[in-house]
């Protein structure tokens, strides 16, 4: 028996020795193809060098833009080439953040079949699914949070950006001059998305159609109505200059009742999202009191059903309180 026991020791060490020996060469070969790649491709680009003319076209970051080395690049090819990926790249470029399209689903995928585990095994295994479902919505609920909060934060600049333009217009400047001049004025987002502007207008794209996927970008009645404005002044001229003036103080005064109308919302938003955590609380609670009743009520198919029927309840209510507190200035 003892020597069964070495022996079977001795194997175990070897398996992880040899574990251990191709981790490494694993990482070396990675590393060795990183660097050729990097050398096939040149030097990276500063950031005053110009990004690939098909991501400009397409009205994205240049890839590498940040110099990390980005994951799930196999996952990333795929998506991008369906419908459902497209519009995960745009909404992502909406947002800002620096994540790609397979690192955004990696993530979503990951945090799925944790929040499954963790469901299945803290309340019953017919919340495993649920939670599942769950960490899909908030995936998308927090790119829709992100893209409303730099949306509004590019909104906030809007006066000042108007300001900008009219002031370069008036001294003579081409309106495409004058935009340029404002992204590198102003700070981000507005700077951001104007510099991408710019660059899609070297490229030979015309202003109307960089200030259309702007306004798709980043959706807003304020935008939308200084993106017709340029538009309407580069087909047919006209005082572009008084436009954009009485455009800046209209902007002003939308800008203070968009704040004062938020804070008298806050209320109702923070009802929309205390009432289901108090639902989730009073499950944790009932399963703490009573180990295993939500296993017990979730075993029969009328318990599933009951369910199923609150839950519904919970999501129902959730959405009918926001709608109540959405108000569009």
């Amino acid at each position: 028996m003892d020597g069964l026991t070495l022996l079977t020791l001795g194997l175990s060490l070897l398996a992880l020795a040899v574990a251990v020996a191709g981790v490494f060469l694993y990482a070396s070969g990675r590393a060795q193809r990183r660097a050729l790649l990097e050398r096939l491709a040149g030097p990276a680009p500063g950031p005053s060098d110009t990004v690939p003319l098909t991501a400009l076209a397409a009205g994205q970051a240049a890839p590498h833009a940040s110099g990390r080395q980005r994951r799930f690049q196999g996952l990333d090819r795929r998506l991008r080439g369906t419908a459902l990926g497209q519009r995960l790249a745009l909404k992502l470029r909406a947002t800002g953040m620096d994540l790609t399209v397979g690192e955004y689903a990696a993530a979503v995928l990951g945090a799925m079949a944790v929040l499954w585990l963790v469901g299945a095994v803290v309340l019953a295994p017919f919340f495993g699914p649920v939670c599942a479902l769950l960490a899909l919505w908030g995936g998308s609920a927090f790119l829709d949070w992100q893209r409303a909060r730099r949306t509004e934060r590019f909104i906030s600049q809007l006066p000042e950006l108007a300001r900008l333009i009219a002031n370069g217009t008036a001294a003579g400047l081409a309106l495409r001059t004058a935009l340029s001049m404002a992204a590198e004025e102003m700070d981000d987002p507005a700077g951001a998305e104007l510099s991408l502007v710019s660059s899609q207008l070297a490229v030979g794209r015309s202003l109307e159609e960089a200030l259309d996927e702007l306004g798709q970008r980043l959706p807003s009645r304020e935008l939308h109505v200084l993106v017709t404005t340029l538009i309407l002044a580069n087909r047919a001229g006209g005082t572009i200059v008084s436009s954009l003036r009485n455009l800046t103080d209209t902007l002003e005064e939308r800008k203070e009742t968009r704040r004062e109308v938020r804070t008298m919302l806050a209320e109702i938003n923070a009802t929309a999202v205390t009432v289901p955590l108090l639902g989730l609380g009073a499950l944790l609670m009932i399963n703490a009191t009573s180990p295993g009743a939500l296993g017990r009520v979730t075993g029969s198919t009328g318990g599933q059903i009951a369910i199923i029927v609150s839950l519904a309840l919970y999501v129902i209510g959730f959405f009918v309180v926001r709608r109540f507190g959405r108000i569009d200035v």
